[in-house]
């Protein structure tokens, strides 16, 4: 069973910076692709990024490009979600997620049903 431990998440000022990690155990890393997800309360659980699992393919929701970055190392069976220049709007609680399957397309890589595998998120919150 693949396990999903994210690490990170705090207070920040707008601004500023994070960077959010996500150990796995239980399984082969290098054969999932990875997401990073978030959610605040009352509404849907929101795509941030995706990354592929050899790294090489990356795909971004609108609201993160230009700021968010996501990276892997296989070595460390860890994903990163490197976020920048953070807004009050990005407060939300983050969720790493692992997908048992070929890469695919954006429109399916962000959605959470593309993934099997679920972290227990990690509280990020930035004041104004």
């Amino acid at each position: 069973q693949v396990q999903l431990v994210e690490s990170g998440g705090g207070l920040v000022q707008t601004g500023g910076s994070l960077r959010l990690s996500c150990a796995a155990s239980g399984g082969t890393f290098s054969t999932y692709a990875m997401g990073w997800f978030r959610q605040v309360p009352g509404k849907e659980r929101e795509f941030v990024a995706a990354i592929s699992r050899s790294g090489g393919a990356t795909y971004y929701g609108d609201s993160v490009k230009g700021r968010f970055t996501i990276s892997r190392d296989n070595a460390k069976n860890t994903v990163y979600l490197q976020m920048n220049s953070m807004k009050p709007e990005d407060t939300a609680v983050y969720y790493c997620a692992g997908r048992n399957g070929i890469w695919r397309p954006a429109q399916i890589m962000g959605v959470t049903t593309a993934y099997d595998y679920w972290g227990q998120g990690t509280q990020v919150t930035v004041s104004s």
